[in-house]
């Protein structure tokens, strides 16, 4: 039974991450400009000055974190931030989105318009101390996960409904060659959010709008959906003591209030028992 695992409502709830040393699950709210948590069923959460939306694990005291303006070293025990490297800094039209750690230590984060600007972002990967932009003219970036062979990535601009896929150089990690269409959804009329990729190469997909989080073979065949109390399904996690427990940010943005009255789990974090199988997060190497 999927139920609500955080009943604190995000206006953009977003990058959802198990942190596997502290057993314990972090996201954000974007728009609200806050990373929260749970403790022993306490909740927690830090405020930021600037939009914040996704991390990845340092170590069992520090996280990475993308702002709008750069990565910065988090202490979860101080809450003093450090900057590690600028992202986008001077443009005041973009923040960062969807990012994920890859297997080589690495971060990928994409950026986005505020507004949803055309093309106004990027994703970028940062790694061993530089960032590289990789792809330009994204709207809404989206989809950042890897293969559990360390074989591709995967990632998305949510405008087109499609969701690619990268080869990537073993050692390094860095993409080869050109991506190619892994996912068409335009047919489907769904909109491809945040995926995360389970032990077996199945990617699960959140669906903007649609209520669930969507699985699909390394082939690209739709497998099943997971679905949930909230339309607007951003970006999936697996966690738990042995990573089957499928976790689910949601957003209220762009609903009305009507809506929000009548199903007010909309924007709350959820929890799916016995999901999947999911890969422990990597960590970020500073």
């Amino acid at each position: 039974m999927n139920s609500v695992y955080d009943d604190r409502p995000c206006e953009l709830g977003e990058g959802p991450l198990w942190h596997p040393g502290r057993r314990q699950l972090f996201w954000f709210d974007i728009l609200g400009k806050r990373l929260l948590t749970q403790r022993d069923g306490v909740p927690q959460s830090w405020q930021f000055d600037e939009h914040v939306s996704a991390a990845g694990w340092v170590n069992r005291g520090v996280l990475l974190i993308a702002s709008e303006t750069g990565l910065w070293r988090f202490s979860l025990d101080t809450g003093e931030k450090e900057l590690i490297a600028t992202l986008e800094a001077e443009n005041s039209i973009t923040r960062s989105n969807d990012g994920r750690a890859d297997p080589w230590g690495g971060f990928w984060i994409g950026t986005m318009g505020k507004n949803a600007e055309h093309g106004a972002g990027s994703i970028y990967r940062f790694w061993r101390g530089e960032v590289r932009r990789l792809v330009p003219d994204v709207t809404i970036s989206n989809a950042i996960c890897f293969a559990p062979d360390r074989s591709c990535a995967y990632f998305s601009d949510t405008m087109t409904k499609q969701v690619m896929r990268w080869s990537l150089n073993p050692q390094t990690g860095w993409p080869e060659g050109d991506s190619a269409v892994f996912l068409d959804l335009r047919d489907d009329h769904l909109n491809p959010d945040g995926a995360v990729v389970d032990t077996e190469g199945q990617i699960w997909i959140a669906q903007w709008g649609a209520h669930r989080v969507a699985v699909y073979s390394p082939d690209g065949q739709f497998l099943k959906a997971v679905t949930f109390d909230a339309a607007h399904t951003s970006c999936p996690a697996f966690g738990g003591d042995d990573l089957t427990t499928l976790f689910c940010t949601t957003a209220r943005q762009g609903l009305d209030a009507e809506t929000l009255r009548n199903h007010p789990t909309n924007g709350m974090t959820f929890a799916a028992p016995n999901a999947g199988q999911g890969q422990p997060e990597h960590r970020v190497i500073l």
